[in-house]
C-alpha cells in the first residue's frame, strides 16, 4: 500500500509507477483505491463510473480498467455536498458532515466486493493499493474508509511517501508515525522521499537520521521528474503554466469553478506547439487562437459564473468579431455552448429551472434521466473522416433547435456552426483529442488561420504517448527506489 503523509504527495503516480515495476517482473498488478474524491473521471467497458488516476495506474499494470478498482468514488458539487459512485454506478448524494453517519457501512461494503471481483478474477495477482490524503487525520481515524482500515484488513505492507518540495520532510514523516496506533506501526514497512531536487547525496545524512529516529528503511529519493504527467487533480493543471517555451498556437481553456475530466486536455498539454493557457471567471480571455470549454460537474452553477463575471460575453464577442476564431466545449462545455438549458429537477446546481447559454451553438440541452455512461467509437465528418473513440459521461439530452452540421456520424454526439466569424463546434465525447489525427487536423485549422505550415496528422494514439511516459517513470523508480525490503515475504 502506498501512503502519504499528506494530499499531493505523489502517492498516485508512485502507485502507478509501482505498478509498471511489479508488471516488468512478471507479476499481475491490482491497483486499488478503496476511496477516491474527484472530478477527473474514466468511464470502464461495462459502463461503470471511476477515478481517472485508477484507470492510469491500470494501464501501468497492463490492465483494462475496471470500476472495482476504485469502488467508492466521490463527486464534489459544490456546498460541501458530494455525488456518491458505488462500484461505478451513482447512488445519490452526501453532505460533509452526514457523510460517515449514512454512508461509511455501504462504502465498506462497496470496497469489500471490488477486493473480492479483482481477487476473482485474478487469483494470483498483487493489490497495489492507494491510499488517500493522510492517514492519521485524527478526527477521522475512527471512520477511515481508505487508509489503514483498508491496509489491516488486508495485512498490507506500506510504504510512506513524503513530498521534500514542500518543505519539513522530517516533521512530516516523524509526525506521521507518532500519530499511528501500536497496532498501525507495524504495517509501514519502507519509507519514500518524492520529488528530490539536486545531488542525491546531499539528502545521505538525512536519510541515516531518518532511518535512526524511526527503525523504518528509506527505500529511495525520488528525484523531480521534468516530464509533464497527467495530473492527480485541477491545481496540478495551474502549476503547468508559462512552462513551455516557443510555442506557436496559445488555446485559452476555460478554468470552471466545477472544472471535471480536466485529462481530456492532457493530449494538447503534450503538443510541443501549443501553449495552454487557462482563464478562470474574472480574468481576461485576450485573443487566444482558440477557446476550449471542458467538462463541468454543475453545468447550470458554471454558466451563472461565466454569465456574472463578464467572461462569457467575452467568448460571444471573440466568436463573433474575431475571424477564424475557434471555440470548442468537450460535454459540459458543449452544453453550455448552446441556447438553452433545462433543469427541471435541479440536477446542475443552477437557481432557476432553465437558462439561456452562451447562444453559440443552436442547442437545447434538458437534464434529467440516468447518466449516459458508456465507451464509443465512431467517424469524425469535421473537420475530416477520421475514426475517433472516447467516452460519454453525462446527464441531459441535447438536441438541435436549427439545423446543426454533426461533428460525427453518430447522431447526439457533437455539432459544428460557421454561423458568426469563427467556429464553434462542441462534442460529448471524452478523450476526443485523444486521437492523434483528429486532434493534428483541428490544429491545422488554427495554424492555417495564421499562416503557420500544417503538422504531419499521421499521430498514433495518445495512449502511446502515456504508455512512453509510464515507462520513463518506472525507469526512474526503478533506477531510485529499493523495493526489495517491501516485497520480501515477511
Amino acid at each position: 500500500m502506498v501512503l502519504g503523509t499528506s494530499s499531493g504527495a505523489g502517492k498516485s503516480l508512485m502507485t502507478a509507477a509501482l505498478c509498471r515495476v511489479l508488471r516488468r517482473r512478471g507479476e499481475t498488478p491490482l491497483p486499488f483505491k478503496g476511496q477516491n474524491m474527484s472530478n477527473n473521471a474514466w468511464v470502464d467497458q461495462a459502463g461503470g463510473e471511476m477515478a481517472y488516476s485508477q484507470a492510469l495506474q491500470a494501464w501501468a499494470a497492463g490492465q483494462e480498467p475496471r470500476c472495482a478498482m476504485n469502488p467508492v468514488l466521490l463527486k464534489p458539487q459544490g456546498d460541501s455536498t458530494s455525488e456518491v459512485i458505488h462500484l461505478g454506478q451513482s447512488v445519490g448524494s452526501a453532505r460533509a458532515e452526514h457523510y460517515y453517519r449514512d454512508w461509511f457501512r455501504p462504502g465498506w461494503a462497496a470496497i469489500r466486493a471490488g477486493l473480492a471481483e479483482l481477487q476473482a478474477a485474478h487469483p494470483t495477482g498483487r493489490l497495489v493499493l492507494e491510499g488517500a490524503g493522510s492517514p492519521v487525520e485524527v478526527n477521522l481515524q475512527r471512520r477511515d474508509l481508505t487508509n489503514l482500515r483498508l491496509a489491516q484488513y488486508l495485512r498490507a505492507r506500506c510504504i510512506l511517501v513524503a513530498d521534500i518540495e514542500r518543505g519539513g520532510v522530517f516533521a512530516q514523516i516523524v509526525g506521521t508515525l507518532t500519530l499511528l496506533r501500536p497496532v498501525e506501526r507495524p504495517l509501514v514497512s519502507g519509507l519514500l522521499i518524492n520529488r528530490f531536487r539536486g545531488r542525491r547525496a546531499l539528502f545521505d545524512d538525512g536519510r541515516r537520521w531518518l532511518e535512526a529516529q524511526t527503525g523504518v528503511p528509506v527505500l529511495g529519493v525520488m528525484p523531480w521528474l521534468n516530464e509533464l504527467f497527467p495530473p492527480e487533480d485541477s491545481l496540478d493543471l495551474l502549476e503547468r503554466r508559462g512552462r513551455k517555451q516557443g510555442a506557436e498556437i496559445t488555446i485559452a481553456v476555460l478554468r470552471l469553478p466545477s472544472l471535471s475530466n480536466f485529462s481530456d486536455l492532457d493530449p494538447l498539454e503534450a503538443e510541443p506547439t501549443v501553449r495552454l493557457r487557462w482563464v478562470a471567471p474574472g480574468e481576461a480571455l485576450g485573443q487566444p487562437d482558440a477557446v476550449v470549454v471542458p467538462g463541468s460537474k454543475q453545468t447550470l452553477r458554471d454558466l451563472e459564473a461565466l454569465q456574472r463575471s463578464g467572461l462569457g460575453e467575452e467568448i460571444r464577442r471573440y466568436s463573433a468579431s474575431t475571424a477564424g476564431s475557434h471555440v470548442f466545449g468537450i460535454c459540459g462545455g458543449l452544453q453550455l455552448l448552446g441556447r438553452e438549458l433545462r433543469d427541471p429537477q435541479g440536477l446542475e446546481g443552477g437557481r432557476g429551472t432553465s437558462a439561456q447559454g452562451l447562444d453559440l451553438l443552436p442547442l437545447r440541452t434538458v437534464f434529467g434521466g440516468s447518466k449516459a455512461l458508456r465507451q464509443r467509437h465512431s467517424l469524425a465528418l469535421w473537420p475530416g473522416e477520421v475514426p475517433i473513440e472516447g467516452f460519454e459521461l453525462h446527464r441531459g439530452a441535447t438536441t438541435p433547435l436549427s439545423p446543426c452540421q454533426p461533428l460525427c456520424q453518430d447522431e447526439g454526439l457533437g455539432w459544428v456552426s460557421s454561423a458568426m466569424a469563427g467556429t464553434v463546434a462542441g462534442t460529448y465525447l471524452h478523450g476526443v483529442f485523444d486521437s492523434g489525427p483528429w486532434r493534428r487536423r483541428w490544429l491545422n485549422r488554427l495554424r492555417a488561420a495564421k499562416g503557420l505550415p500544417s503538422l504531419s496528422e499521421r499521430q498514433p494514439h495518445h495512449s502511446r504517448q502515456r504508455e512512453d511516459l509510464l515507462d520513463r517513470l518506472a525507469d526512474a523508480f526503478e533506477q531510485h527506489v529499493n523495493l526489495e525490503p517491501l516485497l520480501r515475504a515477511p
